[in-house]
């Protein structure tokens, strides 16, 4: 039996991949059928049975190109997969409801993978989420899309911006440069979401009025964080006293975004992470929720998925975790 699969102009290269790599990759996954590419139409060879199923998911992933405007090798291996394909079929309400926003020059802000939507969905019910999980998995870049919206919206008043500044021990007079200077080298993932997000002559204005204000975590102390939406970024270089100190900080009519990555604690050793003592002291508090984003979230290069998984690999089978406490 024969079917052909028309694809719609525009999205060819990206379902293609880079030198065909995603047939290559679907292929490998179904090697009962015969896949052929020409221009904009798939050939499928094989039996009915496998022709039906193949062609079921390859709409799925025509569906999540459409929607997400990528596709990637993990996402073509979690649709295949799937067991339960419910999630993925989603109508075109469903996928404008991922654009958390419009950043610089119309580009849409979406929540990618299904932890991300759960960070979305969990922030919209709860007053305080923490997002924890490895590298890419796009904890800091919802979190700060989802600032920036309630400050467009103008659900807040402002938005504030910490990160433990480790490497300097929290004490940053050695370092030239006035308090945003010293902190810059540690706070720049927020900066480039922030450049992502807003115009700059937007976002340098409000980094002049304090609207959005990038501060040191040991600069909290003492401090109530009204009408705002404030962002703990590597949480998990704060110790149980910082982050204990900081999550006291909330006032009225705030959100607190706490991101972390737990597998990369910089913390000396005799202290613990303040991040994995809340994930266990905080977790059953009505309007605090915890996301755990996993690999197959990682939304950055192909390979940091691998990468993280042969970390994962060899600790498991070569050597013990490293303590953290």
């Amino acid at each position: 039996m024969e079917s052909i699969i028309e694809i719609p102009p525009h999205a060819v290269v990206g379902i293609y991949g880079r030198q065909n790599a995603n047939i290559e990759l679907l292929r490998h996954i179904y090697p009962k059928i015969k896949i052929t590419a020409r221009g904009n139409e798939l050939k499928i060879n094989g039996e009915e049975q496998e022709i039906f199923l193949f062609s079921e998911r390859f709409h799925l992933l025509l569906q999540h190109y459409d929607r997400f405007e990528q596709l990637t090798e993990t996402d073509i291996l979690n649709i295949t997969s799937a067991e339960d394909d419910s999630f993925y079929r989603m109508d075109r309400q469903a996928m404008d409801n991922d654009i958390i926003l419009h950043g610089r020059e119309g580009k849409m802000i979406k929540a990618i993978t299904p932890n991300q939507r759960r960070l979305v969905t969990s922030a919209a019910h709860n007053d305080m989420v923490f997002a924890i999980g490895p590298a890419g998995t796009g904890k800091t870049y919802t979190a700060v899309a989802l600032a920036v919206r309630a400050l467009k919206n103008k659900q807040i008043r402002r938005i504030i911006l910490t990160r433990p500044a480790v490497e300097a021990g929290e004490n940053l007079g050695f370092l030239p440069g006035d308090l945003r200077d010293k902190l810059d080298p540690y706070l720049q993932p927020l900066y480039d979401a922030l450049w992502d997000m807003l115009p700059m002559q937007k976002l340098l204005a409000y980094l002049e009025d304090k609207t959005v204000e990038i501060a040191p975590l040991a600069f909290m102390r003492g401090r109530t964080l009204d009408h705002a939406y404030v962002i703990l970024d590597e949480a998990q270089n704060a110790t149980e006293s910082q982050l204990k100190m900081f999550l006291t900080r909330m006032g009225k009519n705030a959100k607190f975004f706490i991101t972390g990555d737990i597998t990369q604690i910089d913390l000396p050793r005799q202290q613990r992470s303040g991040l994995i003592h809340a994930s266990r002291v905080l977790k059953d508090i009505p309007g605090i929720d915890f996301v755990f984003l996993d690999q197959s979230d990682v939304v950055r290069h192909h390979l940091v998925t691998k990468i993280i998984q042969r970390y994962e690999q060899w600790e498991e089978g070569h050597e013990p975790a490293e303590k953290t406490n």
